[in-house]
């Protein structure tokens, strides 16, 4: 590690941003993951110039980024995601897509490249961003939660599919090919987690729950690891791997081992939201390029442009294909979550940046934007909700949005 200093400064950030909003929580309800990324703003190259690029650092902040994602396909529940929900959701998305690809072609002029890498982030949703705020609520296990999951998976997953078919530098024939042999092991891995284990399994995890072994643990790592090598290996973004361990973990888990299955999720979480996440979120502010969103008038100007965008591309489609059972009041609130996004913008713009296909101006003003989308939308549907005495809010804060 070249710069030990810079990991010490973004754990001293881990441990100040909670505490930073138990004390603002009172007056305003700001998510945590706001604190991480503006104090690694602060601490970065564009203000005090204290944070330095590491190796070391960037590498555990990918990992934060998987967990992330990980932990979103471990939280979907494909028992009450199904059936109408979840058709409506995909149609949602797809709408989506046409409608971002449509408008970031106009507003690129008529740019492919640029086209495809704008158009596929306004179609993302932060769903581990926002279940933190349903979990908190109490309406993740609610009608509306299951709906929103649907919506949110479905946001998490499509932009995901998308990048592997259209920003994977290969010919879009060739990467569908590719996406379809991923798609046929994993679905292989689903059938293999769907059998009964032995009895064995289930002992051996209660036996090492509390042990030097953490049988579970390790073996959920395995998996979190033998997907994202799997997505390597064809050339696919490490987050479909992500998104399919976190899937296959809950099969498994849920099956083999139900009574232990909850304190295995609370030892993953605690693993994630106390270490890995929030480097991912302070990094993504220490890397957020302030000067050239601020240098720019476009860039600048881009950035409402954006923040509008995510609220026509996701939001739109979402309130008007919504399950007809939710309440105006319901739908508008799902409207502004599903436009919630943040984890996969970064992700997409960084690959656009690699690619040289975008401006540095252009993916701070998306950053930006789904920056303000996490602090902002999220509260609004809470909001609407708790007047329209749906949500009540608990006090026990969670990773995203800990609001105390």
């Amino acid at each position: 590690m070249s710069h030990p200093g810079t990991l010490v400064l973004i754990m001293a950030i881990a441990v100040l941003a909670p505490l930073l909003s138990y004390g603002l929580g009172r007056w305003v309800r700001i998510p945590l993951v706001i604190f991480e990324i503006v104090l690694g703003i602060l601490i970065g190259p564009d203000v005090l110039g204290w944070a330095h690029q590491d190796h070391a650092v960037d590498m555990l902040s990918d990992l934060g980024l998987s967990m992330l994602i990980f932990l979103a396909g471990y939280e979907i529940e494909f028992a009450a995601v199904r059936g109408d929900t979840l058709r409506r959701s995909v149609w949602a998305w797809l709408v989506s897509l046409v409608l971002g690809l449509g408008l970031a072609l106009a507003l690129t002029g008529a740019d492919v490249s640029k086209t495809v890498v704008i158009g596929t982030a306004l179609t993302s949703t932060a769903l581990g961003t926002v279940l933190p705020i349903l979990r908190d609520s109490g309406d993740l296990k609610g009608r509306f939660g299951t709906v929103m999951m649907a919506f949110g998976a479905v946001g998490e997953f499509g932009p995901i599919i998308a990048m592997a078919l259209l920003l994977s530098g290969r010919q879009p024939g060739r990467s569908a090919a590719v996406l379809l042999v991923f798609a046929a092991i994993t679905a292989v891995a689903i059938f293999w987690a769907l059998r009964p284990r032995p009895p064995w399994f289930a002992e051996v995890i209660a036996n090492t729950l509390h042990s030097s072994a953490q049988f579970a643990m390790r073996f959920v790592m395995l998996l979190l690891v033998a997907m994202l090598a799997l997505a390597a290996a064809f050339g696919l973004d490490a987050l479909l791997g992500a998104f399919a361990a976190g899937i296959l973990t809950r099969l498994v888990m849920h099956g083999a081992a139900p009574r232990s299955s909850p304190e295995i999720l609370g030892k993953v979480e605690a693993m994630g939201f106390g270490f890995f996440v929030p480097i991912f979120f302070v990094v993504t502010g220490i890397e957020f390029d302030l000067a050239s969103l601020l240098d720019g008038g476009r860039a600048l100007a881009l950035l409402p442009v954006f923040l509008l965008l995510f609220l026509l591309v996701r939001g739109l489609p979402a309130y008007a294909l919504a399950p007809r059972d939710l309440t105006p009041t319901d739908r508008r609130a799902l409207a502004l979550y599903a436009s919630t996004c943040l984890p996969l913008v970064v992700a997409i713009t960084t690959i656009g940046l690699d690619e040289k296909v975008i401006g540095q101006g252009e993916a701070a003003a998306l950053v930006g934007a789904a920056m303000i989308s996490v602090l902002v939308l999220p509260l609004a549907a809470l909001r609407l909700r708790t007047r329209g005495g749906a949500a009540k809010p608990s006090k026990t804060p969670v990773q995203g949005t800990e609001t105390w």
